[in-house]
């Protein structure tokens, strides 16, 4: 079976490795990932990585050891399985210390359909979507 992956994972920075992991099971978990798979390099650098269903998301201490920094205009999606978990997905992260931005969750009208969505800044200020397309 041929399968067409464009990504093979996303890996984002984070300042405190411990806090992101607390941050990331949580609201992972939400989408059914377990726990992740902790790698530590050869200079003490810790690398979470997050696999679920062909995806991997990591987390990671900066190699360079600068601050690690959130994307300016990026986001990362996650697809849901129905707009229920759009918000939960929301309110787990916010729980455990992500922040709202934009508009709260809910359905969106755009050229691309009608969509749920919901955002948020994971603690190291990294964009996060929770996205249900409507059929």
């Amino acid at each position: 079976m041929e399968r067409n992956h464009v990504f093979n994972h996303i890996m984002i920075g984070s300042n405190d490795i411990e806090r992101s992991k607390r941050f990331y099971d949580a609201v992972l978990g939400v989408l059914g990932a377990g726990e992740p798979i902790r790698n530590e390099t050869a200079s003490g650098i810790v690398r979470l990585f997050y696999r679920h269903d062909g995806n991997t998301l990591a987390i990671t201490q900066p190699l360079n050891g600068q601050p690690a920094t959130g994307a300016n205009g990026g986001t990362i999606g996650f697809k849901c399985d129905s707009p229920e978990q759009v918000k939960e997905l929301h309110d787990v992260a916010v729980a455990h210390g992500g922040t709202s931005v934009e508009d709260p969750p809910g359905l969106r009208e755009s050229a691309m359909g009608a969509m749920h969505l919901s955002y948020v800044l994971d603690p190291d200020g990294n964009k996060l979507c929770g996205l249900y397309r409507v059929k």
